[in-house]
């Protein structure tokens, strides 16, 4: 990870209280400055604070000699809550990403917009890239791919990353399975439903790998990039992996269908993202996810 040939940046993270808000703030350092706000400091759904946020986050970069670079973790991500709360979660994901990329194009600044795997239908057999046809099974999916359409109609200066199962600082699968496995003697997990885990720690360094380049001229002409660990693993082989860390017994671990572990959203049964055109951009891939697994846990 370079610091752009020493340029000084500044960076504007809205969602800075959530797993990866909070690894991006990490990265502050005399040559990076992060300004992480949590959505009581910055709400995406108030217009007026939105436009007060970015133009304050611009002039003060400006003042500082630093290049501005905005990078959007906000999101509803309550998957199921979604469903019967679509309208709020389409607010936060699609109604305030459109504010935050207008204010973005007024003053100038690039924007890197976080999206998802659940953009996709989830019925490949093959790592999904950045142009295929998307098709939302869920309320999450639908207001996160609206989301991707205001930003990339707004005229900013703009990057859309898709990333999968993100883990870190925070509630997250991880914890929950390291929490279950000192309170069950087994647990069921599913084993039909594949993709990928993502460290919010390397997702982190991707980005602001990714923003460096862009203030440094050298930006990515693909407007939508995939970043996610490498490999690949069903939701079981994630638990299992994951007792494995921690020095519990795997096979305490057993597989269940989606059928035997019903949900109100929707969940894509295929969510692998192929991060060719990462690659292609020459940014500099993630970590294989047993890897980075290991690394949390230890």
């Amino acid at each position: 990870m370079s610091e752009g040939d020493g340029q000084a940046l500044s960076l504007l993270v809205p969602g800075g209280g959530g797993q990866l808000g909070r690894a991006l703030a990490a990265l502050a350092s005399p040559s990076v400055d992060v300004v992480a706000f949590g959505s009581a400091e910055l709400d995406l759904t108030r217009t007026g604070a939105v436009v007060d946020a970015v133009s304050a986050f611009a002039e003060g970069a400006k003042s500082a000699g630093r290049k501005p670079v905005v990078v959007n973790a906000a999101a509803y991500t309550a998957v199921d809550a979604a469903e019967t709360d679509e309208r709020r979660a389409f607010a936060v994901n699609a109604d305030g990403p459109r504010v935050l990329a207008a204010a973005c194009a007024s003053r100038r600044v690039p924007l890197v917009h976080v999206s998802t795997d659940y953009v996709f239908p989830g019925d490949g057999d093959r790592p999904y890239e950045p142009a295929d046809p998307l098709g939302p099974r869920s309320a999450y999916g639908r207001t996160k791919a609206a989301g991707e359409d205001a930003v990339l109609g707004s005229g900013a200066r703009s990057w859309i990353v898709r990333t999968s199962w993100v883990y870190g600082e925070g509630k997250n699968f991880v914890e929950t399975i390291r929490r279950l496995a000192g309170e069950r003697e087994t647990l069921s997990v599913v084993d039909d439903q594949r993709g990928t885990p993502t460290l919010a720690a390397d997702l982190a360094a991707g980005l602001f790998e990714l923003a460096t380049r862009i203030t440094a001229g050298d930006a990515p002409q693909a407007p939508v990039l995939h970043c996610s660990g490498a490999g690949e693993v069903t939701w079981y082989g994630f638990a299992r992996a994951i007792f494995e860390e921690i020095g519990a017994d795997p096979d305490r671990v057993r597989p269940c269908t989606t059928a035997e572990f019903p949900r109100p959203a929707p969940r894509p049964a295929y969510s692998v993202l192929s991060n060719a055109s990462w690659l292609a951009a020459g940014l500099t891939p993630l970590r294989p996810w047993r890897e980075a697994l290991h690394s949390y846990l230890s």
